[in-house]
């Protein structure tokens, strides 16, 4: 019987700790996605227009993308030195825009600003990468339910972030900026030392599958309570019981560490390492587990049965164990006899040049590059989008899109590990469908037609979130884990290279292009009517695109009248 220091030194190197305390974290520490909240008002108080707004977020994207600096820092410092460093940049840059935009501190100029949002953003890469790396090394056999609850847990935090704004009543808008550098600073502080790879049995465990199904409840049930708050908001008044619930449902995950430490029975971490190798690998594989013994099972037939049998069960253990590694080591020597080959194949380790020679890594970089390009501009400009279309309250769409990410993400993951354990078939094959999908949200969006703005959110939220549960998963299972922190910062590059071409190039001269042009019929129409005053006020306005246009008869005289009008 183990005494109650034992199981507490068990349950703070239980990686199902490490597990929760990652998602506890992501769940606060994902401010790139509330740019679509925080874009308007720094248009106004900035007085941009749409194209230098773009910029402005093509540098948060690059700032939450380029992470070859924290992938670097996390194989030589401890994982705490990481989140610290990430943790100082969130501060940094984004209370230094907050002071900006409150008009503490003057205006810089357009690519100071970009410096400070990609600063500040760029923390966001440290987070991600301390998260991935410590739960993927603790979870090798359960990458895809892991990485996407993690990255989920990474886009329900706009969500989170903007409903706490929502119900705190802060007194202006650029309020939220303030929130977005404190809050993730804070929770960072005081998780930083839980996160990290822990030693002991990292196979799949019989309880795996039941602590995998609470947190998918949680997921869902977290989801399903934050929608409904989003609805019912302009209804009933919402005070702070939003965060006591919100709080309790997080909670609720920290029961699974707590009743394998202190309930199961208690199992010496050194002797986990010697479990037979049947009890380790997936349940759900019997084939694998009767060939496995089987195989085992004839080398017992050269030993005295007396002698096995006069074995504790213990010793029998490692006995069997012993037995396992002298024919895996000797099956691996084999091969690589026969095959002689140089460098890696699939599913070995790889370095990242390595990598990068290859057309797998390529390809799945320029799926990344289409898909999760298209879609973060989606999220970026959502704020206009939903202005354009007449909705005053852009919030609640920008909260939406991230929590059918969040949906999305866990699904993804959950969808993806079903497909190749069960049936044997690649992850890629979720993603083909995802981008099937995510191109018929945009026809939604580009058709403006009613409902556009729930259907478009809900396809391009859940499209957009399995890319980034599927994606990272794919690339450890085909080039190792070793360096995986390495590429999965790497692909992080697809974000600012799909928004640039998506967001600054196309995009935005489509929007102001199109904002010049009701512009001009604006000062037409007040010219016509003779409202000279109104006229100048348009002129003076920013630019803004109108999803309405103006009445039919006069689009079709407006090519005539303007001539007569302007000139």
């Amino acid at each position: 019987m183990a005494g109650l220091k034992e199981r507490f030194q068990a349950f703070v190197n239980n990686r199902w700790l490490v597990f929760v305390a990652a998602m506890w974290m992501q769940s606060c520490t994902g401010p790139g996605y509330i740019f679509g909240s925080i874009s308007p008002v720094m248009k106004s108080s900035l007085n941009y227009n749409q194209r230098q707004l773009s910029k402005l977020g093509v540098a948060k994207d690059l700032g939450g993308s380029v992470g070859f600096i924290a992938g670097s820092l996390s194989e030589i410092l401890p994982l705490w030195g990481v989140l610290l460093v990430g943790a100082l940049q969130n501060l940094i840059g984004y209370s230094s825009l907050w002071l900006i935009v409150t008009g503490k501190v003057p205006v810089f100029q357009l690519w100071a600003m970009c410096v400070l949002i990609f600063v500040g953003n760029n923390g966001e890469t440290y987070f991600n990468t301390a998260a991935l790396v410590s739960c993927v090394q603790n979870f090798p056999k359960s990458r895809g339910p892991v990485v996407g609850i993690l990255k989920g847990f990474a886009a329900l935090s706009g969500a989170i972030l903007t409903q706490i704004y929502t119900m705190i009543n802060f007194p202006d808008q650029a309020s939220l900026i303030f929130m977005v550098a404190v809050g993730p600073t804070m929770v960072v502080f005081a998780l930083m030392f839980i996160i990290r790879p822990v030693g002991g049995h990292k196979e799949v465990r019989p309880s795996d599958g039941l602590s995998f199904t609470v947190v998918y409840s949680v997921c869902l049930l977290l989801a399903a309570y934050l929608m409904a708050i989003m609805l019912l908001e302009d209804l009933v008044s919402v005070s702070h019981n939003l965060i006591t619930v919100f709080t309790l449902i997080l909670f609720v995950p920290l029961f699974i560490p707590i009743v394998l430490s202190f309930c199961e029975e208690y199992r010496d971490p050194a002797e986990e390492v010697l479990l037979p190798k049947p009890y380790q690998h997936d349940a759900g594989n019997p084939e694998q587990d009767t060939r496995e013994h089987e195989v085992v099972s004839s080398e017992f037939k050269d030993e005295n049965h007396e002698e096995v049998d006069s074995l504790v069960v213990p010793e029998g253990q490692k006995r069997i164990a012993q037995l396992q590694a002298k024919l895996f080591q000797a099956a691996t020597v084999g091969a690589v006899r026969v095959k002689n080959r140089k460098g890696p194949h699939r599913g070995e380790d790889f370095t990242l040049m390595q990598a990068l020679t290859k057309a797998d890594f390529w390809l799945i970089m320029f799926s990344l590059l289409l898909g999760s390009g298209s879609g973060l501009t989606v999220i970026d400009n959502l704020g206009q989008m939903s202005q354009s279309l007449g909705y005053d309250n852009t919030h609640i769409f920008v909260s939406m899109i991230c929590i059918w990410n969040f949906i999305g993400r866990v699904g993804g993951g959950y969808i993806s590990e079903i497909i190749v354990r069960d049936h044997a078939y690649p992850r890629p094959i979720v993603i083909a469908v995802a981008q099937l999908v995510m191109a018929v949200g945009h026809v939604f969006f580009a058709m403006g037609w009613p409902g556009a703005m729930y259907i478009g959110t809900l396809l391009i939220g859940l499209c957009y979130g399995a890319h980034w549960a599927i994606m990272p998963a794919t690339v450890s299972e085909l080039f190792g884990l070793k360096k995986f922190g390495a590429f999965y910062n790497f692909l992080n590059l697809a974000n600012p290279a799909g928004t640039l071409v998506f967001s600054g190039v196309i995009a935005s001269r489509i929007y102001d292009r199109e904002a010049e042009k009701q512009a001009r019929q604006h000062r037409i129409q007040s010219h016509i009517s003779g409202s000279i005053f109104s006229g100048m006020l348009a002129a003076d306005e920013s630019l803004n695109c109108e999803g309405y246009p103006f009445p039919r008869e006069f689009q079709m005289n407006l090519h005539s009248d303007e001539r007569k009008q302007v000139q």
